[in-house]
């Protein structure tokens, strides 16, 4: 069964601009004096408001939230474990910036490493893991960038695990923003390390770089950055009752700006937008005609519940339009997309979604096929 008309529209989820225009008091969103930035609701991965999220840019240390999620895969598929002990390579001992302190040929802890890539930013142990993982840095940054690949980061690319300057290292706040969002959603256990303000390693005592953590207790994540040609950056989560919202800023000029930036930005979504979930999993939404099947009616429904971000007290406004296959013949696989729902406010679209089967449909007798041939 095939069905690709306007399955182009679905490849994201966002509001057109970086306002949303609507009846009520919705103020216009910040519009800081920075290169680029999104604020994006996790539950529904749309983007509430954005400047310049496409605009490549160098990512300085936010580098390392890949570098971490490629960890974390490794350990969920227990390809390595915490108390793994890594032999620090002359390469990652020589790193320069930020550091966690380790040794040339010193055995240290996967746990450790991660610590000093995600709490206190350091190069070595982000270069140390990549050796571990990988075999070579250089290999595990082709792992980087077939995983972006696959996560359709399609204005990113890496050229190392740290975020040093190079000319082949950029991305962009969108990319961030979904890279983020991939993190904390497959890796819910691991993710509770971003929250760490300080841990001592080697007698030293290092603190996390990301002041908001310490500003704002609703903030658990997650990486901070900086070289002169990336400005200041910084990638935030923030979870206040059953909402979460992922910021990202990029180029500010200094470090106070990127934190009220972002502060700023989460206060705007927390307080002038929702978020609704409008379907249940495994649910029946809508049905869709079936020909030459041995059942007529189709149930379909989502394989995710479904979640939208809209302005405050607008969601008695929105409108659900079912888009489906008018020709769709038997055999249905279960999970086989039929068609979209698109999801409306005032007439704009706000957001597009796959519908899929939610059972198998076998071809139908020849009587079935017979009947339905004439009616289609």
């Amino acid at each position: 069964m095939k069905f690709t008309k306007i399955l182009f529209l679905l490849t994201t989820v966002s509001f057109i601009g970086t306002t949303f225009s609507v009846a009520g008091p919705i103020p216009k969103a910040p519009n800081p004096k920075i290169s680029s930035y999104v604020l994006m609701d996790y539950d529904s991965g749309m983007i509430i408001a954005s400047k310049n999220p496409d605009l490549m840019l160098p990512p300085a240390s936010i580098t390392k939230i890949m570098t971490s999620y490629l960890a974390f895969t490794e350990l969920k598929d227990k390809a390595i474990s915490m108390d793994d002990e890594v032999v620090i390579s002359k390469k990652a001992w020589k790193m320069g910036g930020s550091k966690m302190f380790i040794e040339v040929g010193k055995k240290v802890k996967v746990s450790d490493l991660l610590k000093g890539v995600i709490v206190s930013s350091g190069n070595d142990a982000s270069v140390a893991l990549a050796e571990y993982i990988s075999g070579d840095e250089e290999t595990f940054v082709n792992y980087m960038n077939q995983t972006a690949q696959s996560m359709n980061l399609n204005n990113t690319n890496y050229a190392n695990s740290t975020g040093l300057p190079d000319k082949q290292l950029y991305t962009t706040s969108r990319d961030i923003a979904i890279l983020s969002r991939a993190l904390i959603k497959d890796f819910p256990r691991y993710y509770k390390m971003y929250r760490q303000k300080e841990y001592i390693f080697n007698e030293i005592k290092q603190y996390s770089r990301n002041k908001l953590m310490h500003m704002d207790d609703s903030v658990d994540g997650i990486k901070t950055g900086f070289t002169k040609k990336a400005g200041y950056c910084l990638a935030s989560s923030s979870k206040r009752g059953g909402r979460r919202l992922i910021s990202v800023v990029l180029g500010a000029k200094n470090p106070g700006q990127r934190i009220q930036v972002s502060k700023s930005l989460l206060e705007y979504g927390f307080r002038f937008f929702e978020t609704h979930k409008v379907f249940k999993k495994d649910v029946e939404v809508h049905k869709a005609r079936v020909y030459a099947g041995d059942e007529t009616m189709l149930p379909v429904g989502f394989t995710e519940d479904y979640f939208i971000s809209i302005p405050r007290r607008q969601y008695k406004n929105i409108t659900k339009e079912f888009i489906i296959d008018k020709k769709l013949t038997a055999p249905v696989a279960k999970n086989d997309v039929v068609g979209f729902i698109a999801i409306k406010l005032k007439n704009k679209t706000l957001s597009t979604a796959k519908l899929v089967a939610l059972q198998d449909i076998k071809t139908g007798n020849m009587l079935r096929r017979t009947i339905d041939s004439f009616i289609k």
